[in-house]
């Protein structure tokens, strides 16, 4: 009999890993250091909790996020049937209510019989059997420490923030309106609550942000190393009086009832569960004490009397340099026993963190696994994360770069229509994963 297969940490990438293990017919034994061990940004201790935001992104036909969750709804993803099941208004974004996911996945965990949840902290990689580590961006020091044995190469991290959220009755909706961007949104309705800023407003709230007080991280470098797709707003906008209104705050699209224009600026504030009680503010991840959060984000005009349920923070990212260390499979190449999934395989993101854990699980228990085709979102996710240049690597999204580009015939038939390209480009990527899943010929 087969040993079970040890899966480190019940993140999403954990859960997805367990599940897909599961399901193909191996026992598995998922360790979750919570409760025993809590971390700096989790307020549960629930497997696959959402930390940072409750969107998994972009649900808009032809988009690089939409085509990865097709092809892992395609591969039988466990977590996007509990995101399709938990979802909420969210404009085109597959947002979801935290809780109602959660409780769906540790529900569909806990009943199986061949998963057994063991509530203990991991802090050395197990030395027989395998092994899939998906710890997470907040892995504990000892298990650092022994991954970065084990690898060979020192630990990489980066600082990433996370956003407030607001009490939905808190909100002035005589001044705060609902809209989504250009109208648009999945069910016709208006998804976001909008704060819309004139000029002298803007000028003032930035004039507060660039003489708040932030945290400061206790870490070894002189500059704090964060990641650039989740800034926090007050280092963004050390970059420039108008950064924020071309970023988080930019007003594009948003029609003001009061005025019937545009704004100077806005905060969008994005419905956190379904009862509809609470409101992360959009893009506000931050790096400020909690009081010149309360301060200054009261200075937002429909937030001025706001109460907080909880206030943004940062915390510490831990990722391994993937593409000297891992194969196409994201086993380790020094000991392939060994798999790596989520965002300590080096990927930013939600969906891409339950991709890595899916194909880790199903890797995992295939003793001849094939590569994904490279044309696939799934497949150029792998390539990038494995195959990026060691010297300069970053966690990346899915985005449209990650994939290859079109032959030259259609990029000159299409070189006028972006949205033709895109929609090629999945098309293509559909084409490929079905193939990929059909039966190989006897």
């Amino acid at each position: 009999m087969s040993s079970p297969v040890i899966v480190i940490g019940a993140g999403l990438a954990g859960s997805e890993a367990a599940w897909q293990v599961a399901e193909a017919g191996r026992d598995v034994v998922l360790y979750e250091m919570r409760p025993h061990k809590s971390t700096t940004a989790h307020q549960t201790d629930q497997p696959a909790e959402l930390v940072c935001s409750n969107s998994l992104k972009s649900e808009a036909e032809n988009s690089a996020p939409r085509q990865l969750k097709q092809e892992l709804r395609r591969l039988g993803s466990m977590l996007l049937a509990a995101a399709d099941a938990a979802r909420v208004p969210g404009g085109q974004a597959l947002t979801v209510d935290r809780e109602v996911f959660s409780k769906f996945i540790v529900d569909r965990l806990s009943n199986h019989p061949r998963i057994t949840i063991r509530r203990e902290e991991i802090t050395q990689v197990p030395e027989a059997g395998t092994v899939i580590i998906a710890s997470g961006p907040l892995t504990s020091d000892p298990l650092a420490q022994d991954i970065a044995r084990l690898t060979g190469s020192d630990r990489l991290y980066f600082y990433d923030a996370i956003s407030p959220i607001v009490d939905a009755e808190s909100i002035d909706y005589s001044v705060a309106f609902r809209a989504s961007r250009y109208g648009k949104s999945m069910d016709d309705s208006a998804d976001y609550v909008n704060c819309p800023l004139n000029k002298a407003e803007y000028e003032a709230f930035i004039a507060a942000l660039l003489e708040a007080q932030s945290y400061e991280p206790h870490i070894p470098e002189d500059n704090t190393p964060y990641f650039e797709s989740c800034l926090p707003i007050d280092q963004i906008v050390r970059r420039g009086p108008h950064t924020l209104r071309f970023g988080p705050m930019k007003p594009t699209g948003l029609d003001d009832p009061r005025t019937g224009r545009w704004p100077y600026a806005a905060v969008q504030l994005r419905q956190e569960n379904l009862r509809a009680d609470s409101y992360n503010l959009v893009g506000f991840q931050t790096s400020l004490k909690f009081g010149e959060q309360a301060r200054i984000f009261r200075m937002i005009p429909g937030l001025q009397n706001a109460v907080f349920l909880r206030y943004g923070q940062i915390h510490r990212n831990t990722y391994i340099n993937a593409p000297a260390l891992l194969n196409q499979f994201l086993q380790l190449r020094a000991e392939p026993r060994i798999y790596f999934a989520g965002q300590i395989s080096g990927v930013e993101g939600y969906v891409e963190s339950i991709a890595t854990g899916l194909l880790a699980g199903q890797f995992a228990v295939n003793p001849a696994p094939r590569p994904l085709p490279r044309e696939t979102a799934l497949g150029s996710l792998l390539h990038y994360i494995t195959g990026a240049d060691p010297k300069h690597y970053q966690p990346a999204n899915i985005t449209f770069d990650l994939l290859p580009a079109l032959d030259e015939p259609t990029r000159k038939a299409l070189r006028k229509d972006k949205k033709a390209r895109h929609a090629e480009v999945c098309r293509r990527a559909t084409v490929a994963i079905e193939e990929y899943l059909a039966p190989v010929p006897a």
